[in-house]
């Protein structure tokens, strides 16, 4: 409950019809979020249960209603029964508006991919060695201790003094589209600093004044400490900043190294400790495919995740001579952004104006990961999907049963 779309309903009440006639067979166009996400692991585990098997299905397509006004949602077709069948059927699209064309499939799983029944959970900490992740700096301050450009002018102005204590604010847009914004961080000031700032200390004043009048006792609560954030994640070293939502238009999730005198928002993930090689498996178009299989969507936009995403991408193990392929081919696509230092990263990922050189650099990333796994040719990207499930089946075997499944949160 709160949790699932209400077309998880239909398969439900079409599983009790077929237990009542096994040869009932059901397709249901749906929101293609239930095959996406963490919806996935909490309705096709019951629909198992029962015995449920996808005969064919089509993946995320566009959907425009003729009514005046309506927006166009995207969907997902799914054929499924009580009964097995061979051959199965997956309809691809190559965009959301494009037409199918047909993949014969030996399984076709929750996520529309020809891959085993398995199904992610929300997972608390990484399947693999490598750096947690987690969400940025929520400072519930009613956007007073963040400034534009010119609003931190017009402020220093006034109050010259508080100029060391303005860091860059960076959440997903600001990344993306090389905007400034400022955060006034006070949460180190000593009080008797503080205390010769007085339009600092206005600021705190309404922060102070915007959480006691929230409704919520918690924010309320957050008022006896008005310098401090919600929550505070502050790396003290180097580390990689991942936008949460980003367009599916793009080849790739851009990401990055950010320096620890810079703080993001929680509209941001950030991987402390992060090295080239973690850099360069997440820009590369592996990873990606195992994003575009199993990621919550927002619209048809990508939602990346922490507990269903990172948590649990089935990371390769390289040697050490392939390990350093990587990281060097890691540093070439840096390269080839700094040669373009005036265009944003959403301009440098546009799929129509990627410049040529970074594009160059990417596909020999690629060819480096896909190298780390073993594996040097995939004739589509269903095949790389079907790759990851099984390595991720693999891997989840050597962990201990305890662990296998982890709790889902409230």
């Amino acid at each position: 409950a709160g949790l699932l779309d209400y077309v998880a309903c239909w398969y439900r009440l079409a599983i009790e019809m077929m237990k009542q006639n096994p040869a009932i067979r059901s397709a249901f166009v749906s929101t293609n979020s239930i095959t996406q996400g963490e919806q996935v692991g909490v309705l096709w585990p019951d629909l198992f249960e029962h015995g449920a098997k996808i005969h064919f299905a089509h993946r995320t397509f566009q959907w425009s209603s003729e009514a005046r006004g309506k927006a166009a949602v995207h969907c997902v077709i799914v054929g499924f029964s009580l009964q097995d069948i061979s051959p199965k059927w997956l309809f691809e699209y190559d965009t959301p508006k494009s037409d199918p064309h047909a993949v014969r499939a030996s399984n076709i799983n929750p996520y529309l991919a020809d891959a085993p029944d398995i199904t992610l959970q929300n997972r608390s900490k990484p399947l693999c060695k490598v750096p947690e992740i987690g969400i940025g700096n929520k400072p519930i301050d009613g956007g007073n201790y963040l400034f534009s450009d010119e609003e931190k002018d017009a402020f220093l102005a006034i109050e010259p003094q508080a100029a060391k204590w303005f860091r860059r604010w960076l959440g997903a847009d600001e990344f993306l589209y090389g905007y400034h914004r400022w955060c006034l961080w006070l949460g180190d000031c000593p009080p008797e600093e503080l205390r010769k700032m007085p339009e600092a200390m206005k600021r705190v004043e309404a922060v102070k004044a915007f959480r006691l009048a929230s409704k919520s006792a918690p924010t309320r609560k957050l008022a006896e400490t008005p310098r401090r954030f919600h929550v505070e994640n502050m790396p003290k070293s180097t580390f990689l900043l991942v936008p949460k939502v980003s367009s599916e238009k793009r080849a790739y999730i851009p990401i990055g190294f950010m320096e620890p005198s810079a703080l993001v928002s929680d509209l941001v993930f950030i991987v402390p400790n992060a090295t080239l090689f973690h850099f360069g498996i997440m820009s590369s178009v592996m990873h990606m495919a195992w994003v575009r299989a199993v990621c919550g969507r927002l619209e048809s936009r990508y939602r990346y995740s922490a507990g269903i995403v990172y948590n649990n991408f089935p990371w390769p193990e390289p040697t050490g001579q392939q390990q350093a392929a990587i990281e060097q081919a890691a540093q070439g696509v840096l390269d080839a952004r700094a040669k373009s230092q005036d265009s944003s990263l959403a301009d440098l990922y546009d799929p129509l104006a990627m410049p040529d050189e970074l594009t160059k650099a990417h596909r020999a990333l690629n060819k480096a990961v896909d190298a780390a796994y073993g594996k040097t040719k995939f004739s589509s990207e269903a095949e790389r999907v079907a790759f990851l499930f099984q390595r991720y089946e693999h891997l989840t075997t050597l962990l201990p049963t305890a662990t296998k499944k982890t709790k889902r949160g409230k």
